[in-house]
């Protein structure tokens, strides 16, 4: 197991692509023992980068790298420290609404519509409101009139989709779920988010916007063991709609074992398990990327059923398609 700081000398390295601001925190505390040592107070599920970034930026810290970060964190040590064990990471990206609607698009073109969209770590389940935001591929027209509008480039040989599919019903499960129609909540979310990225709060906002009269639900519980209820409840209140189970870069948070019995869940249920997760994450998604290849491959791979179908950046921008040779 990594050391705090091997932790966040990888997060460094890893975050280059995503937030610089953030780079430089990570490299301030991968070199400075003192924070280290207060950061090793926390259990080691509270000591990731992401959430120590979350709570400094909710705090008030500095959004600068180098001393006046470091000497904010340190000078506020018994702050974060309770916000840090009481908080967990909830990001709810909503460009990821890009690969999910690739998957959904995917599965109609298979089965019948209506939809009832089932999405595992849910947050605030703004993911779920897929169809109420608008969306640009390449140079396409416009699809949808909802706000924010998502934008992606794409390479391969792949097809955009071309409508927005039909929602029936649509629930969230959550450990911790978050409200979008509560500010507190919502300052979460953006503490969640690089400062050095006000594009991803504008987004952010924009969704916050169009749910908060009719936001979807999102239920307390465990993903896996709140399965075969949301699933009943699903077949219940929208008989005629096919079930898609959805794992939004979240099945990476679940032991190994766990993520397989998502997987076997689904089909148990009779559901399509849509997932856009780090390649390494399900096995059986791993094992099928072989023999295929894609014009700009990426960490995160969106598969239907265990079937990949495009990379994308983690954040689902950045389609690439992929396909046999």
């Amino acid at each position: 197991m990594n050391t705090t700081a091997e932790w966040y000398e990888r997060a460094a390295r890893e975050l280059g692509a995503t937030s610089q601001l953030q780079v430089g925190w990570a490299r301030q505390v991968a070199i400075d023992p003192e924070l280290v040592q207060l950061i090793d107070l926390l259990p080691r599920d509270h000591r990731q980068p992401s959430l120590l970034f979350a709570v400094t930026n909710w705090l008030g810290a500095p959004a600068v790298a180098g001393p006046a970060w470091r000497d904010w964190v340190v000078g506020n040590w018994p702050a974060v420290e309770r916000a840090a064990r009481s908080r967990r990471t909830q990001t709810n990206e909503v460009l990821r609404c890009v690969p999910l609607l690739l998957g959904l698009d995917r599965i109609v073109d298979r089965v019948s519509e209506p939809i009832a969209l089932l999405e595992l770590g849910a947050s605030a389940g703004l993911c779920l409101a897929v169809d109420r935001y608008s969306y640009r591929f390449d140079d396409a027209p416009l699809l949808g009139n909802g706000l924010p509008v998502l934008e992606t480039t794409t390479s391969g040989a792949g097809r955009a989709p071309t409508r927005i599919p039909r929602i029936a019903w649509r629930r969230g499960v959550d450990l911790a779920p978050l409200d979008p129609t509560d500010p507190d909540g919502v300052r979460w979310l953006e503490a969640l988010l690089p400062p050095d990225r006000p594009e991803r709060r504008e987004r952010l906002l924009a969704a916050v916007s169009t749910v908060r009269d009719d936001p979807p639900a999102v239920v307390v519980g465990d993903a896996l063991a709140a399965l075969p209820e949301l699933a009943a409840a699903a077949r219940a209140e929208a008989p005629d709609a096919t079930l898609v189970i959805a794992a939004l870069g979240t099945l990476v948070y679940l032991p190994p074992e766990q993520r397989n019995a998502v997987v076997d869940a689904a089909s148990d249920l009779g559901a399509h398990l849509l997932s856009f997760e780090g390649a390494g994450v399900l096995p059986g998604v791993a094992a099928r990327l072989q023999g295929l290849s894609a014009p700009h491959p990426t960490s995160f791979v969106l598969a239907v059923d265990g079937e990949p179908i495009a990379y994308a950046r983690p954040h689902g921008d950045g389609v690439s398609w992929l396909s046999a040779g």
